[in-house]
C-alpha cells in the first residue's frame, strides 16, 4: 500500500466519515471504497466475516476506482492474540479491538501487534503483509503503518480512559454507544440523557489525553451531531443498515403511490 497510513491522517481535529461493513460481501466493500468515504470497518465481531474473507475485502478496497482508497479497519471477533497475528500476516494494519475495559487490556492488545522486544507477535517470513517476502525492510518498518484503536463500551471503561490512553501504541479510542447504553441499564437507547452524558465525558477524556475519538452514529443527523461534539471519526452508516432502509423506503413509496 502506498497511500499514507490511517494513523497519520487520523489526528485531533480531523473529520473522517466511515461505513460499517457486515454483509461479508467484497463487492459491497469495493462499492463502498469507491464512494469517497474515508474509512471502512470490516466487522468480524457481530457478522460472520471469517479470516479467509478478509483478504478478499482488502483486495476489493484497493481496486476501487478512486484517488485514495478508503482505509480498512478490521474489528476482530474478540480481542485475542492468535487472531490478531493472523490478521496482521494477511496485511491488516488498522485494528479496532472490542471491549477494552482497562489499561492492562490495552497494553495486551498493543503487544500482540508488535514483534519482540516491543511485543509478542510471532514472525513468519513469507506472508501477504510483507509481499510474500519481497519487502525486505518489513520488520523494521511495519509498525510505522499500524493503527491501534481500542473500544470503550461500558461505564467502567469510560472511567478508565485516562489510563487506557496512556498506553504507548494506543492511537485512538472509539466509543461503542450501544453496549455503553446497555451497561448503564438503557439497552437499545443510546440517546438517553445519561448515556449521552457519559459519551460527552468520554470524548473530553480522550481529548485531554491528546488522542482522537470515534463513535458509531448512523444517519446524517446523528453523525453530524457527533462531529460537532468533537469526535474525529464517525461511522455514519452500515451496509446492511443502508440496504434495509433504502429497500424499505422504496417499497413503501411505490406501494403508497398505487
Amino acid at each position: 500500500m502506498s497511500h499514507p497510513p490511517l494513523r497519520q491522517s487520523l489526528t485531533r481535529h480531523s473529520r473522517k466519515a466511515g461505513f460499517w461493513l457486515s454483509l461479508c460481501a467484497p463487492t459491497a466493500t469495493e462499492i463502498a471504497a469507491g464512494s469517497g468515504i474515508d474509512w471502512l470497518l470490516l466487522d468480524m465481531e457481530h457478522s460472520p466475516n471469517d479470516l479467509s474473507q478478509i483478504t478478499d475485502h482488502l483486495r476489493a478496497a484497493q481496486s476501487a476506482p478512486c484517488g485514495t482508497p478508503a482505509e480498512i479497519i478490521v474489528r476482530p471477533p474478540v480481542s485475542e492474540q492468535t487472531m490478531t497475528k493472523r490478521l496482521l500476516d494477511i496485511g491488516v494494519r488498522n485494528f479496532m479491538f472490542p471491549m477494552i475495559q482497562t489499561a492492562a487490556d490495552a497494553e495486551k492488545v498493543v503487544s500482540w501487534t508488535r514483534y519482540p522486544p516491543e511485543g509478542v507477535r510471532g514472525i513468519s517470513a513469507t506472508v501477504r503483509a510483507n509481499h510474500y517476502g519481497r519487502q525486505t525492510d518489513y520488520l523494521s518498518t511495519y509498525a510505522d503503518a499500524l493503527c491501534v484503536i481500542v473500544q470503550v463500551e461500558s461505564a467502567e471503561a469510560v472511567g478508565n480512559i485516562p489510563a487506557i490512553a496512556a498506553i504507548a501504541g494506543v492511537d485512538a479510542i472509539f466509543v461503542g454507544p450501544g453496549d455503553l447504553a446497555a451497561s448503564m441499564g438503557h439497552a437499545g437507547n443510546p440517546m438517553h440523557k445519561d448515556v449521552q452524558e457519559q459519551i460527552s465525558q468520554a470524548i473530553a477524556a480522550i481529548h485531554a489525553a491528546g488522542l482522537p475519538g470515534g463513535i458509531l452514529g448512523y444517519g446524517a443527523e446523528t453523525a453530524q451531531r457527533y462531529f460537532d461534539q468533537g469526535f474525529e471519526f464517525v461511522a455514519i452508516a452500515g451496509d446492511a443498515w443502508l440496504l434495509t432502509r433504502h429497500m424499505d423506503a422504496m417499497v413503501r413509496d411505490i406501494k403508497n403511490a398505487t
